[in-house]
This record gives structure tokens, C-alpha cells and sequence, in this order.
């Protein structure tokens, strides 16, 4: 099974462009991985994150090829997903604060979106 697959429900897409690399969606992925509330969802076992190709970029882009997606596993209220996009939110704009202090250069755009796994 591909990493993704067998994951349904709603989640979190999230993306960085312009000067962004592969480097820094792994370096994101990693700080999502522990942030304490995201953390503490992903032990739990009620959310996974995903690293995966990007579906909006053709092959050979410059830049990231990949993204990172954060899915509600079960049945989960509608308050539990508004609080996960703004967790999420939260902490990409605490690792951006910080890439901002540790790496020279242009910061990379962030986006940071609600999805439903079927939309990939």
C-alpha cells in the first residue's frame, strides 16, 4: 500500500511554493509530526500525516513536488476538523517563523486548505 492509501475522511492539504524545496516539505512534515496537539491526535491514533507527490504540478516543475496531508481518521465532529485546520495553520506559520530565523533566503509560500481525501 502506498503511503496515503487506505486513508479516508477530511483533512488538511497543505502546500508551500515559490522558493520552497523537498527539503522543506520534509522539514515541515517533521515539525507537524511534533507539534503537541497534531502529536497527540497522531499517538491517539485519530489522525495521520502524509507526504505525497503533488496533483497540481506537471513532472520536472521547479521547486516542491510534494505536499503534505493531514487526515481525521474515523468519525470525527465538526469542531474536531475546524480545530485541526487551526492547529495546522497555527503550527506551519510557527515553523515558517522559525525557518525564517535558522535559513537564509526567501521564505516559501504556505497554503494551507481543508480537503476531503477524495479530491487527492
Amino acid at each position: 500500500m502506498a503511503e496515503g492509501d487506505g486513508v479516508a475522511g477530511r483533512g488538511v492539504r497543505v502546500r508551500l511554493d515559490g522558493s520552497a524545496s523537498n527539503k522543506d516539505v520534509g522539514a515541515l512534515k517533521a515539525w507537524l509530526e511534533r507539534e503537541k496537539p497534531l502529536e497527540d491526535l497522531v499517538s491517539g491514533g485519530r489522525l495521520r500525516i502524509v507526504e505525497q507527490p503533488r496533483s497540481d504540478v506537471p513532472p520536472g516543475r521547479m521547486g516542491a513536488g510534494m505536499e503534505i496531508l493531514l487526515f481525521l481518521l474515523g468519525a470525527g465532529a465538526e469542531a474536531v476538523f475546524d480545530e485541526l485546520v487551526a492547529q495546522t495553520r497555527r503550527a506551519v506559520a510557527a515553523w515558517l517563523e522559525n525557518r525564517r530565523r535558522v535559513e537564509s533566503g526567501d521564505s516559501p509560500r504556505t497554503h494551507v486548505d481543508p480537503v476531503h481525501h477524495d479530491e487527492g
